[in-house]
């Protein structure tokens, strides 16, 4: 009898490029603006990014864009979010009954939390990603962008959607 062994190291495999972009535009216009200067068509998506943290659930905003011919997928992603959650005093004085709002910042990849949006391409292997990070900086409102490191992230599960 044969013996067939699966080699998990090829679903492991990175196929995207992400680039990390701090600017204090909102998603909408940064979606605009790229759109300009790729010629592409990035458009709010209804199925946004959900993820659950010890703070509670939290909704990140996606546009998407998917060329049919080369087979590329575009997503410009949200990276923090603000929850607000109800937390209830347990002091025994004479506001222990009042619940209080607090408000916490949630990031859909902790490990970059100062980065406001993230522009993920799936299957670019023919686009040259320095040529796409060169073109963005032409974006007045970006303040600065780079490469992230891929092998860095530890919550790329974040990433699959």
């Amino acid at each position: 009898m044969a013996i067939h062994k699966l080699d998990l190291g090829e679903f492991d495999e990175i196929d995207y490029s992400l680039i990390a972009i701090y600017t204090p535009l909102d998603d909408y216009r940064l979606a605009y603006f790229i759109n300009q200067k790729f010629n592409v068509s990035l458009s709010k998506s209804k199925k946004e990014i959900q993820i659950t943290g010890k703070e509670g659930e939290a909704h990140f905003s996606r546009f998407h864009y998917y060329e049919k011919k080369k087979e590329i997928s575009w997503d410009l992603i949200q990276n923090k979010n603000e929850i607000i959650h109800k937390q209830k005093k347990e002091n025994l004085n004479l506001f222990s009954d009042i619940d209080m709002e607090v408000s916490s910042k949630i990031y859909m990849l902790p490990e970059f939390k100062k980065v406001d949006y993230f522009l993920k391409i799936e299957n670019g292997d023919d686009l040259n990603v320095l040529k796409i990070q060169n073109t963005l900086n032409t974006i007045d409102n970006i303040t600065t962008m780079y490469i992230a490191d891929t092998d860095k992230i530890k919550s790329k599960n974040n990433l699959i959607f």
